[in-house]
């Protein structure tokens, strides 16, 4: 056992883990580390070069255990599902009732939700922790979920290591259970819209007007200067504006267009279905990844009926401009969705969700951080329960940039440019900004077929229709 106890414990050293650890270590507070290959807990504790003083090698879990201060905290970097189930499994013979146990992996928060009812024999807190590698290694954004005492037993942990907004952490409690792992899985759901309206508009510039990668990501780094200032668009300029080391072509201009997804984006699209609050956007994001992966039925689609694409030219063509503000007003519009689902499960789940609080996490550190959240924060503290799109200053940016995306969806549409998340966007707005729908005509329908009733807009005590008995 070491002579100086550790702070912490960390199961765990794939990516992740290890950049965690050392910004754990890099704080100032000893963290013990174990992985299951011995040789890859040698190697990183040899390679963390000053760090190494802070960094207590292990090499069975007794011995990390035992390098523990008490009470003992340990955090699991895990791959999510089965495996943190059969770690803690493993930890549990040798810790007592009042150690904690953090995952901080990419949990389904059903899972989180079931691990917190099931009794543990050791204490248990759910972390969301959002910003990749470099966001693990230099601060990333951290959403909790638990019992409040066992967050505030290392929330000074938690605080030194994550992201600052003008000095204040980027990590916070959200609620009991698998609060801050539903959260984190809403974030990247709107992650993954995010990345594919940024994906629609490099379509239209790239095949509908003909701009090369480098034009494009001068493009995308001049809107970094303004409204979309945001860590997605900075790294979308980058990628474009990179030259393949191995052709010396744009690096865009490579790289196969399959789209992987781990299924947090996915666990999103799924659970706003039960939630019955709807985020089309996600799940236009969603599907295209999908889509993306069938690249034969694709191939065999443009053998067929040509390719979609068609190049804009004269007054067809969009200004700079207007593609901007559509990608201002897809972007609010995704965000109001993202915040409505998470408002809906605070209600479902009894979890009292922080909105403010969240979209001030959310500005530094994480993958989705960007200026607006800064404004969304204010909106928020002042209606938590008003949908983000009736807020004066989001509605006032609406007002201004709707007609911009209006005219990219109709030209998408005209010209076999797909944009489906900017699409499902507007076609929420729209149903939300209309207050006499035609669901109406699907209650008839109901009624007419299954006798399933309606309601009256006179108020009437008649609920079903003259087409039968």
């Amino acid at each position: 056992m070491a002579s100086t106890l550790a702070e912490i414990g960390l199961i765990g050293l794939g990516t992740m883990g290890a950049a965690l650890a050392l910004n754990i270590a890099e704080k100032g507070f000893p963290i013990a580390v174990f992985n299951r290959t011995t040789e890859v807990t040698r190697r990183f504790h040899a390679e963390a070069g000053a760090l190494a003083a802070n960094v207590i090698p292990t090499e069975s879990l007794a011995d990390l255990v035992a390098s523990l201060k008490r009470p003992r905290a340990i955090i699991l970097m895990v791959p999510a599902g089965q495996a943190v189930d059969d770690q803690i499994a493993a930890l549990a013979p040798l810790l007592d009732k009042d150690d904690l146990v953090i995952d901080a992996g990419n949990a389904n928060f059903h899972d989180t939700n079931r691990r917190a009812a099931a009794g543990l024999p050791m204490r248990f807190l759910g972390l969301g922790v959002s910003g990749g590698e470099e966001g693990a290694r230099h601060g990333p954004s951290i959403m909790g979920g638990g019992l409040k005492a066992d967050w505030d037993r290392v929330s000074h942990i938690l605080d030194a290591i994550s992201a600052r907004y003008q000095d204040i952490p980027c990590a916070t409690w959200m609620g009991e259970a698998g609060a801050g792992h539903f959260v984190k899985a809403v974030h990247n759901g709107i992650e993954y819209a995010d990345m594919q309206m940024i994906a629609e508009i490099y379509g239209i510039l790239r095949d509908g007007l003909g701009h090369t990668a480098g034009d494009i990501g001068a493009l995308f780094a001049a809107w970094n200067e303004g409204v979309l200032r945001s860590y997605l668009v900075e790294i979308s300029a980058a990628v474009s504006e990179a030259t393949d080391p191995a052709t010396g072509k744009p690096m865009l201009d490579v790289i196969l267009d399959s789209a992987g997804q781990k299924g947090t984006g996915r666990w999103t699209a799924i659970e706003a279905q039960h939630l019955a609050t709807p985020v089309p956007v996600i799940e236009a994001a969603v599907m295209a990844r999908n889509v993306s992966a069938r690249l034969d039925e694709r191939k065999a689609g443009e053998a067929r009926f040509g390719a979609a694409p068609k190049r804009l030219a004269g007054a067809d063509a969009p200004s700079a401009a207007t593609l901007e503000q559509a990608m201002i007003a897809g972007k609010i519009l995704c965000y109001a969705q993202g915040f409505a689902m998470i408002s809906a499960a605070s209600d479902s789940f009894g979890w009292s969700l922080p909105l403010p609080e969240i979209a001030r996490v959310w500005r530094a550190g994480c993958i989705i951080r960007s200026d607006m959240l800064n404004d969304m924060a204010s909106a928020l503290t002042e209606n938590p329960g008003r949908n983000l799109i009736l807020a004066p200053d989001f509605a006032a940016r609406l007002e201004a940039t709707i007609p911009a995306l209006r005219q990219v969806v109709a030209l998408g549409a005209l010209n076999g440019l797909p944009v489906p998340a900017l699409a499902s966007g507007l076609a929420w707005f729209d149903l939300m900004r209309t207050a006499r729908g035609t669901a109406n005509m699907i209650q008839a329908q109901r009624d007419f077929f299954g006798a399933h009733g309606f309601d009256r807009l006179d108020g009437r005590d008649i609920h079903h229709g003259p087409w039968g008995s």
